[in-house]
């Protein structure tokens, strides 16, 4: 995350990276608190630059979750 705004890239609100990305905004405000998203944030809202988001679609990613975690019991006889 930056601390300033580079006024030299464009960037993007959330909702529109959502739209763009097919991404939850939810988990791109997750992205930009991590680092992984260069973005900042005013007031409540977080923005993200398009040439992180872009470069991000780009890389290869593990899929998530298909459904409810098992949990597991292990039984000690």
């Amino acid at each position: 995350m930056l601390k300033n705004i580079d006024s030299n890239r464009e960037y993007i609100s959330t909702i529109q990276a959502e739209e763009r990305s097919e991404l939850s905004r939810i988990y791109i405000a997750q992205l930009l608190r991590k680092g992984t998203l260069d973005g900042f944030k005013l007031g409540r809202d977080w923005f993200v630059y398009i040439d992180s988001l872009e470069q991000f679609l780009q890389t290869k990613r593990k899929p998530g979750p298909k459904g409810p975690r098992k949990h597991t019991t292990s039984t000690n006889s």
